[in-house]
C-alpha cells in the first residue's frame, strides 16, 4: 500500500472528501516528515500549531457553502515573499528577520479560504531576485536529486519541499523564471500563469507586470488544481486575464486538437552554451509532440536582443523598490545592493520609457507567435548546478551574468505575460532532472494545461522518487 506522501495532492483530497482521511491526520503526516527530512533547505519558518488549527477547521462538517474544492484540507506551504498575517515573513533577507505582517496578501488568503493548511514559509533568496536560493545565514535550498546541487530560485524552498515530499503541492512566484527554474532543478511541474490571472493585492509591488504567483507540483493535474485555488481578480487589480470557460483542472481532461507548436533553442537573454542533456531533452520533447499528432515548427527567436537591457533596467528598479528598513541596509546581500544601485540610478522618466519599450518588445513577440498555439524551448541551459556555482558576492555583475546564462529562456514569457510551464521530461545519466518548457498565448492556460497533461500521459514521471523520499 502506498504511503500518504506517494499519493498526488488530488488523491489526498479525494480521501479527505470521502471521509477515509482527515486533514489533521494528513497535516500531522507532513509535519512529521518536515521535522525529520528537511535537509533540503525547504522551510524558513514552520508553523505546526497554526497548521493543526487550520486542519481542524478544514475537518469541520459545516462552514463551507457549496461543493468543497478538490484540494480542501490538503496541506501546502507559502513562499516567504508572501505576506502572512501573524507569521514571520522575511522576504529572504536578514533585514526582515523579525518582520511579522499584520495582513495577508491575496495569495495567502486564497489558500486559507480554500481550507488548505499551511505548514509554514518556504525559503527564498533576498527579495526573490536571484535564480538560486541561498539566503544569508540559512541553509541553501537544494534539489533532493543531489543535495550538493541547487534547487533553483527564487521559489527554491517551495520546489524542494514538494520534490522531497514535505508537502504535496506548493505556491511560488515568478518574475523572471522563479517557478520554472526550481521546477526544472527539482524534477517538478512548474506553472507560471498569465499576467493578471492571480491577484497581487494588496501591495501590487510590481508596477511593471513581470511577476505573478503560480504553482509547483509533481503532476500537471495537481498544478492545475492549485491554480484553481489561486486564480481570480480583486476589484483593484490593474490587469486581469480572461476568465476560463471551466476549471483549470477540467482542462487537463480535454485532449487538445492538432496544434501548431513553434520551437527555438537559441538562447534569448545571454550567449549561453547549452548543455547536451538540455538539447537532448528539447529534441526528445519535439519528437514526442510530433508523435502526439502536433506540428512542430522551427521559428526565429521572437524577442529582440534590444529587449534585454530594457528588462534589466526594469528588474534593477524593482529590486531598488524592495527597500530595507532604515538602518539595516548593511544587512543586504552584495547582489541586492548592486542591483539596487543600478535601479536608483534610473530616473523616473527613463523608467517610464523602459516600461513602454518593454511593452513594445512584448507586442512584437506576441505578434510573431500569434500563428502558433504553443512554444517549445528548454527550461534551463544546464542541469542543476552545484550550490554556490552562480553566486559571486565579490563580483555581483559576474553573478548576474552567470544567472542569465543559466536561464536564457525563462524571462521572455514574463515580458510577454504568456503562461508557461516547465515539465520534467528528462533525466541525465547521473540522475539529475532536466526540464522542458511550453508556453501559450496570454490567458490560454486551459490549452497549455491540456497539452501538458497529454504529454504527461505519454511520458509519465510521477513515479520517480529522489533519494531520501522514504
Amino acid at each position: 500500500m502506498a504511503d500518504l506522501h506517494d499519493l498526488t495532492a488530488l488523491e489526498q483530497g479525494a480521501l479527505i472528501a470521502s471521509g477515509e482521511l482527515t486533514s489533521l491526520e494528513l497535516t500531522e503526516h507532513y509535519l512529521e516528515r518536515t521535522a525529520r527530512l528537511d535537509d533540503v533547505g525547504a522551510f524558513v519558518t514552520v508553523t505546526p500549531d497554526r497548521a493543526r488549527e487550520q486542519a481542524r477547521a478544514a475537518d469541520l462538517p459545516d462552514g463551507w457553502a457549496g461543493p468543497r474544492p478538490p484540494l480542501h484540507g490538503v496541506p501546502t506551504a507559502i513562499k516567504d515573499l508572501n505576506l502572512t498575517a501573524g507569521v514571520r515573513t522575511t522576504f529572504g533577507s536578514a533585514a526582515y528577520d523579525d518582520f511579522v505582517p499584520e495582513v495577508s496578501d491575496a495569495v495567502t488568503q486564497a489558500i486559507e479560504w480554500s481550507r488548505m493548511p499551511s505548514l509554514g514559509k518556504t525559503s527564498t533568496p533576498e527579495f526573490g531576485s536571484p535564480c538560486y536560493t541561498e539566503p544569508e545565514g540559512r541553509a541553501p535550498a537544494v534539489t533532493p536529486w543531489d543535495r550538493t546541487r541547487m534547487a533553483g530560485g527564487s521559489s527554491g524552498g517551495a520546489a524542494a519541499a514538494v520534490a522531497a515530499g514535505l508537502v504535496p503541492v506548493a505556491q511560488g512566484s515568478d518574475g523572471g523564471g522563479s517557478i520554472r527554474i526550481p521546477a526544472a532543478c527539482c524534477g517538478l511541474v512548474g506553472l507560471k500563469p498569465s499576467r493578471g490571472r492571480i491577484s497581487g493585492a494588496p501591495m501590487y509591488g510590481d508596477p511593471v507586470g513581470l511577476s505573478t504567483a503560480g504553482t509547483l507540483a509533481r503532476t500537471v493535474r495537481d498544478a492545475a488544481a492549485l491554480l484553481d485555488v489561486l486564480a481570480g481578480r480583486r476589484a483593484g487589480d490593474p490587469s486581469w486575464a480572461e476568465a476560463p470557460t471551466g476549471s483549470f483542472l477540467a482542462a487537463c481532461d480535454r485532449r487538445p486538437d492538432r496544434l501548431r507548436i513553434a520551437r527555438f533553442i537559441t538562447p534569448v537573454i545571454s550567449e549561453a552554451t547549452v548543455d547536451p542533456d538540455c538539447v537532448e531533452a528539447y529534441e526528445d520533447a519535439s519528437r514526442l509532440l510530433e508523435g502526439l499528432g502536433h506540428d512542430v515548427v522551427d521559428v526565429p527567436v521572437p524577442l529582440s536582443e534590444e529587449a534585454v537591457p530594457v528588462f534589466e533596467t526594469c528588474w534593477a528598479v524593482l529590486t531598488a523598490l524592495s527597500a530595507a528598513p532604515p538602518g539595516s541596509e548593511h544587512l543586504l546581500r552584495p547582489l541586492t545592493r548592486w542591483l539596487s544601485d543600478r535601479g536608483r540610478a534610473v530616473s523616473g522618466p527613463d523608467f517610464g520609457l523602459a516600461i513602454g519599450a518593454m511593452r513594445r518588445h512584448a507586442a512584437a513577440a506576441l505578434e510573431a507567435l500569434e500563428p502558433y498555439d504553443a512554444v517549445l524551448t528548454p527550461t534551463l541551459a544546464a542541469p542543476p548546478l552545484l550550490v554556490g556555482e552562480l553566486r559571486d558576492d565579490a563580483d555581483p555583475a559576474r553573478d548576474f551574468e552567470a544567472q542569465k546564462a543559466f536561464t536564457p529562456w525563462t524571462s521572455p514569457w514574463n515580458v510577454t505575460g504568456m503562461p508557461a510551464i516547465s515539465l520534467p521530461l528528462h533525466w541525465t545519466s547521473h540522475g539529475l532532472p532536466v526540464g522542458v518548457m511550453l508556453a501559450a498565448r496570454p490567458a490560454e492556460e486551459e490549452l497549455l494545461l491540456s497539452l501538458a497533461a497529454q504529454v504527461e500521459v505519454a511520458a509519465p514521471w510521477h513515479d520517480r522518487r529522489p533519494p531520501g523520499w522514504t
